[in-house]
């Protein structure tokens, strides 16, 4: 019971979360620190960013990673898995259910997904707020984040994060290699350095192996979990990236039409959880439950692999002063790719009118000041988009 305790406890909170986290990854981050750190106290601060920095370096949803990081260290490798379920599996079911609705009803442009897409502007610039003011307290770090910035919004391609963040690095290597390293609390992660090694060898194993198999075969879906696989195995900077590599792995195909892909992606914008559930929506419009629960695994499990995979040797790692050095960087660099995020494609995307920037600066002020519950913040959003959209 000592052991069963714990896991239920990383998997009612991460539902709660899976529930309740709209915005996208950025605003997850934040959503976790609340929950995870400042709330539960399951970790200080300094790991939570370090934990932050590390998932942004590994291909597939940092936002995921980072929570099966936490249910990880909390409950061992089943509370990883029990936060993976957890956060997941609420937005998967609704986007499943949203396939077969898209097919029968066209609420793509309903007025409350508008609305909840105003929201997740709010909720990402407060969450940026946050992280801002600790992660770049200094002039040398605001610039390395302004430089992350500007360099997203004018080079947008696939590996521009991967090259900003190592960049990043290198630049707090130099800068802070004389920096004291602080007294760190040390981080036991229950999971033994074999089972690391052997997930490491399981996911560059099936990265490679896949495709062979799928020559080989001509079971459908073995190529199925091979696309999903793939994409979430090569994938930097999240959701929004992985959308183009899906689709041109799933219209060219034939197994969906672009209609029914970018009606998708409308519908993703409108639900709490990873933006890598997509693939949930993808999965159902092919073959139902069975598609669904296909694709969600072959997408996800990259992630959960490379996270298992790398903590055992994360603690030893951050201890290190280059690595302190080339975290602080790091962490700088994420806030400026977060309000480059925040900017395009949230906010250009999302405000188009004048009454859409009122909206947002009311549910910015409810979050940061009135200090208001997300869930009555995504509603208050969802009622506004819906008005707008009678006006």
């Amino acid at each position: 019971m000592s052991r069963l305790k714990p896991l239920l406890e990383v998997l009612a909170v991460s539902t709660k979360l899976g529930l309740t986290s709209f915005g996208g990854p950025i605003a997850h981050l934040g959503y976790f620190y609340d929950e995870y750190i400042r709330r539960r106290k399951w970790m200080d601060e300094r790991s939570y960013t370090d934990l932050v920095a590390l998932c942004q370096f590994l291909p597939g949803p940092a936002s995921s990673q980072v929570g099966i990081g936490i249910g990880v260290m909390r409950a061992g490798l089943w509370g990883g898995v029990a936060a993976w379920i957890g956060f997941t599996l609420p937005s998967a079911i609704a986007l499943v259910l949203f396939a077969f609705l898209l097919r029968a009803f066209d609420i793509g442009n309903s007025g409350w997904i508008h609305g909840l897409k105003l929201v997740a502007v709010a909720i990402v610039a407060h969450a940026l707020l946050g992280m801002g003011q600790k992660l770049t307290p200094d002039r040398n770090r605001v610039t390395i984040a302004i430089m992350a910035t500007t360099i997203t919004l004018l080079w947008q391609a696939a590996v521009s994060q991967i090259v900003i963040l190592v960049m990043a690095g290198l630049i707090g290597l130099f800068l802070y290699k004389e920096n004291k390293i602080p007294e760190l609390p040390e981080i036991r992660v229950p999971i033994p350095r074999y089972v690391a090694v052997s997930s490491l060898i399981l996911f560059f194993g099936l990265l490679f192996g896949l495709p062979l198999i799928r020559s080989l075969s001509s079971f459908h879906w073995v190529a199925v979990f091979d696309s999903f696989y793939r994409a979430g195995s090569l994938v930097f900077g999240g959701g929004h990236v992985v959308l183009p590599l899906l689709e041109r792995e799933v219209v060219p195909t034939g197994w969906l039409s672009e209609e029914a892909f970018l009606a998708g992606y409308g519908a993703t914008q409108a639900v709490p959880g990873p933006l890598f559930t997509f693939a949930a929506y993808l999965g159902a419009i092919m073959g139902g439950w069975l598609g669904a629960t296909v694709a969600t695994i072959g997408i996800f499990l990259p992630a959960f692999l490379l996270v298992i995979g790398i903590m055992p040797f994360w603690d030893s790692l951050r201890r290190k002063p280059n690595i302190q050095g080339a975290l602080i960087g790091v962490n700088a660099a994420v806030v400026g790719i977060l309000l480059a995020a925040l900017y395009d494609p949230m906010m250009t995307s999302s405000i188009q009118k004048p009454v859409d920037f009122a909206l947002v600066s009311i549910l910015f002020i409810l979050l940061v000041f009135w200090k208001t519950p997300p869930w009555i913040v995504v509603i208050t959003g969802a009622l506004g988009g819906t008005l707008i959209h009678f006006l």
